[in-house]
């Protein structure tokens, strides 16, 4: 179907495919489940709904009300000043020299820090915890085996994986032993406030130097609304010896 296609008429104007397609995209990621017929359908029903409204308030002179108007006033004022602040930075940019440049003065803070990848089993013994330890290095039963079987944890159905973690953001009892096995081998119980857990390093990553290639875009983001705020701080100090700011 033509994105000029006319789909319904409303008070003699008409609503469009295009119309339809802008009013979906217009609400982000919430429009992605409207793109099939009846969503479509559904989305032309609330545009007729806003054309049968609009022309009605049209009619009955709404627009000429005092309420109206201070509503209309206000939004005016926000747009415009939403207006300005982006003229206001319009033309920061960011080159290649100064991210390179902003990179070898940060590069210390620009680190990924150590982090460990662990999975463990939840039990509230340290009784039950050596029992299944025991069975664990017997090999009578996989790690993930024993973590679905008996783990408290939800990571149970991932074999009790808990994925990748960096320095303080497990409780410290565990992140103390977890950053001190080796790879591949299951800890001792270690107590914590949950109960008693059995530990498994499978993956270590020591504290490295993120690339500048790695990072260029997010650094980019960062160095222009860095520029793009002090672009406008120096417009409002110039504004302030314009227009006469009292404060009371």
């Amino acid at each position: 179907m033509d994105n000029k296609t006319v789909l319904a008429s409303v008070a003699g104007t008409n609503i469009t495919e295009e119309d339809v397609y802008e009013a979906i995209m217009a609400m982000g990621q919430r429009g992605q489940s409207l793109m099939n017929p009846q969503g479509k359908q559904m989305v032309l029903d609330q545009l007729i709904n806003r054309r049968l409204l609009l022309a009605s308030a049209k009619r009955d002179l709404l627009e000429m009300e005092p309420a109206f108007k201070k509503q209309l006033a206000a939004v005016k004022d926000e747009l415009l000043t939403k207006y300005a602040i982006n003229k206001a930075v319009e033309n920061v940019k960011v080159t290649d020299d100064e991210l390179k440049a902003y990179y070898e003065e940060n590069r210390e803070n620009l680190r990924q820090g150590e982090t460990v990848r662990a999975s463990h089993i939840l039990v509230d013994t340290e009784e039950k915890a050596l029992a299944i330890k025991a069975e664990i290095d017997a090999g009578t039963v996989s790690f993930a085996d024993a973590a679905k079987q008996n783990s408290t944890c939800p990571s149970k159905e991932n074999g009790g994986d808990l994925g990748a973690f960096g320095h303080g953001q497990m409780v410290p009892e565990f992140d103390q032993a977890a950053f001190a096995l080796a790879v591949g081998v299951v800890s001792d119980p270690v107590k914590t406030q949950f109960g008693y857990h059995l530990i498994l390093v499978t993956e270590k990553n020591e504290d490295t130097e993120y690339p500048f290639d790695d990072i260029k875009e997010q650094l980019k983001e960062q160095l222009l609304s860095e520029k793009q705020q002090k672009a406008f701080n120096s417009k409002i100090n110039q504004l302030k010896i314009l227009f006469p700011v009292d404060r009371y």
